[in-house]
């Protein structure tokens, strides 16, 4: 018997491909990513590339929907027919590239860069998303400019940033207090950074130090803050919006309505050195740990330290929601400065 070429067979194969029915070109896709799904071992990089080319064909001769199953398959797979994996990952439909881009281990950083440079917006989401983004990629991400993607990626932990990657995000969050905030926020932004985003040379508001508002702006602010209250907007992103702006006498006032203590109370509590008084006030105002953190980032002008943020998170998660438990501390305080 005469042997054939890899181009023979190559051509016989796109003969074969083309003459085959969609459906039985989706049962035998099937079969091949089962092949590929329980051989294990040395084998399997081989297995892989020696079906890439086929599987490459038969993506061209089946509907989205069988893409999408494939996709779902490949992405848990270590070893993947790069070829394939590449082209799904690519795909003009982001139904069909989304597992792959959220999931597949096999994706090299140079193949994410690529999707995300030349794709859509809803294909950098899921990069975004991946449980490690490597800095390359998220440089990648950030350039494209896409304010839910850069969102997204300050939101992920596992996202990692160069130093190009920063500076990119510091002139966005230059004329954007949402991204500002998200970013100084996030536990390992370098110091370097968050001293730039709050910088006012860069046209950020930078809260000045916590000090008690006087009697006037009090009597100011109490009636409006009253009346956010009563309607139900006086919730986190108020409160928050309150500490990034520095708007004291609105911050102060927030936390007495809706903790139930006097101001003179969460006076002591935002100057007291200790942390514990605030984070107690702040859950006895039911805020999240977000607008806490936000709350005592910005109390002072100064920006907490790993270890008081990691103390002050742990007596924020410890500390149960009890009002009676907060009205005897801030009942303690009061004696104590009136003693």
């Amino acid at each position: 018997m005469p042997a054939h070429s890899p181009a023979d067979v190559l051509v016989e194969l796109e003969e074969a491909v083309a003459a085959c029915p969609p459906e039985r070109c989706g049962r035998v896709l099937a079969g091949l990513v089962n092949l590929l799904a329980t051989s294990h071992g040395r084998s399997q990089p081989l297995l892989a590339d020696m079906v890439d080319g086929v599987l490459l064909h038969l993506t061209g001769r089946v509907t989205p929907a069988v893409l999408v199953q494939l996709g779902q398959r490949l992405a848990m797979l270590d070893v993947a027919p790069h070829g394939t994996l590449r082209r799904l990952a690519s795909h003009e439909s982001p139904e069909v590239a989304f597992a792959v881009l959220l999931k597949s281990q096999a994706l090299s950083a140079a193949d994410l860069e690529a999707v995300a440079n030349s794709c859509g917006e809803r294909h950098r989401l899921a990069i975004a998303a991946r449980p490690t983004v490597e800095a390359a990629v998220a440089e990648a991400l950030v350039k494209s400019g896409s304010r839910a993607v850069v969102l997204a990626l300050i939101g992920n932990a596992g996202a990692q940033f160069s130093d190009a990657a920063y500076a990119a995000l510091v002139e966005m969050g230059a004329a954007d207090d949402e991204l500002a905030k998200a970013l100084a926020l996030r536990p390992d932004t370098p110091d370097l950074v968050v001293r730039r985003l709050l910088s006012p040379a860069r046209g950020q508001t930078v809260a000045p130090p916590a000090k008690a508002p006087c009697a006037t702006a009090y009597a100011d602010a109490r009636p409006e803050i009253v009346a956010l209250n009563r309607v139900g907007k006086l919730n986190d992103s108020t409160v928050n919006r309150f500490a990034i702006r520095g708007e004291t006498a609105n911050l102060f006032a927030a936390l007495s309505v809706l903790s139930g203590a006097p101001t003179k109370i969460i006076e002591h509590v935002m100057a007291d050195e200790d942390c514990e008084g605030l984070v107690m006030a702040c859950r006895a105002s039911r805020l999240n740990w977000p607008t806490t953190l936000a709350i005592l980032s910005n109390r002072g002008g100064l920006r907490l330290s790993f270890a008081e943020r990691q103390r002050a998170q742990q007596i924020y998660e410890t500390h149960l929601l009890s009002t009676s438990q907060w009205q005897v501390r801030w009942g303690d305080i009061a004696a104590k400065l009136e003693g």
